[in-house]
């Protein structure tokens, strides 16, 4: 008779999470959707039991096999969990809840350090010390790209070693699409993201001052930004740029199956998902050569390394021109994409909770 094995506590936390339509709330849902649907496994085989830490209204949301408990107040204090933890794994680094003090292992997976280039003065202090704060809690950490753990390295070398674990990105090539009507048989560049200063999306509206018969789609979810940005586009007078706000997985699917191509001159990423999400679809994609988006992107993507209006326009066309006379770019960029899925980055992220466990290795 097989000997039952040990029981082990895993818990995620998620923070205060209000919706799953953005970077990091979207990097926890698919970590937890691999975890969840490998739970009753893991549990038989390994003793793994996983607990959720999330707001009552996801309770749920991943099924029967996991263990859902509220993130409240009482955690941004010390404060224990209902049982021992092996391992207590902060999901992103802006949280303000601590571990508890039963747990034996502490990670945080950190997507980037974006706020020592995007603050000065008070403001960087303060953030620097809430980050420092939370990271000396960790007992190892994760970082979505090179580039994050480099950035960890360079500015904060103090802090404990960082594990390079690439996040997935989400292959909606399988995903029943629902159509835009209004952008029913129209030729369109797309540009998806949540249009902070930092996604550089003025940029895209000032190349589609130059560009007047070429549609612009902009796509995010309502926000102040989206909205200054859609004020600024009517007093340009630029009809042929549109804003699609708070799509759907089956609307973004569409979107991305009929772009001509995805841009995204984004000035600070720690990994950057659309752009391989369009990947996926094969897509023609051009992105800022900053950050990370060159270790992730590869030689799939074209870049720009300036954002003068006419240069970002010539880029553009030059890689429309490549895909469609190299009948082998689409097949290169799916395969890029393909670096990047989340059944990997879920083993690997298993293997840093129990150094027995073997993720798949890597084979491209």
């Amino acid at each position: 008779m097989k000997a039952a094995q040990q029981p082990r506590h895993l818990a995620l936390q998620f923070g205060h999470i209000k919706h799953f339509n953005e970077g990091l709330s979207e990097f926890s849902r698919q970590l937890a959707l691999q975890f969840a649907q490998r739970a009753a496994q893991l549990k038989a085989e390994r003793g793994w039991h996983f607990h959720f830490i999330l707001p009552a209204q996801w309770h749920g949301l991943f099924g029967s096999d996991v263990s859902y408990h509220d993130v409240t107040d009482a955690m941004r204090w010390r404060h224990r969990f209902p049982v021992d933890l092996d391992v207590w794994h902060g999901l992103h680094q802006h949280m303000r809840y601590r571990p508890p003090t039963n747990s034996r292992r502490n990670i945080i997976t950190v997507h980037d350090l974006n706020h020592v280039y995007a603050k000065t003065g008070l403001s960087l202090w303060w953030q620097n010390l809430r980050l420092t704060r939370h990271l000396r809690q960790a007992h190892q950490l994760a970082a979505i790209s090179q580039y994050a753990a480099n950035d960890l390295a360079r500015h904060l070398p103090w802090a404990p070693p960082a594990t390079v674990i690439h996040n997935g990105a989400a292959d909606l090539t399988q995903v029943k699409q629902s159509p835009i009507a209004e952008l029913a048989g129209v030729r369109f560049l797309l540009h998806i993201s949540r249009m902070s200063p930092s996604k550089n999306v003025a940029s895209l509206i000032d190349m589609a001052a130059s560009w007047p018969d070429q549609v612009l789609v902009l796509v995010g979810p309502e926000s102040p930004e989206i909205q200054a940005h859609r004020q600024r586009v009517q007093q340009m007078g630029l009809k042929q740029v549109r804003f699609i706000t708070d799509v759907d997985e089956a609307q973004k699917a569409w979107l991305y199956a009929h772009c001509q191509a995805f841009l995204f001159p984004s000035l600070m990423e720690g990994f950057g998902l659309p752009p391989i999400e369009a990947m996926f679809f094969g897509k023609p994609v051009i992105v800022a050569n900053r950050t990370c988006l060159p270790e992730v992107c590869g030689d799939a993507a074209a870049y720009w390394d300036d954002f003068a209006p006419q240069t970002m326009r010539r880029v553009v066309e030059n890689h429309l021109a490549a895909h469609q006379q190299d009948a082998t770019q689409a097949e290169r960029t799916r395969a890029q994409a393909l670096r990047y899925t989340w059944p990997r980055a879920a083993q690997q992220y298993m293997a840093l909770y129990d150094p027995t466990f073997e993720p798949v290795q890597p084979t491209c």
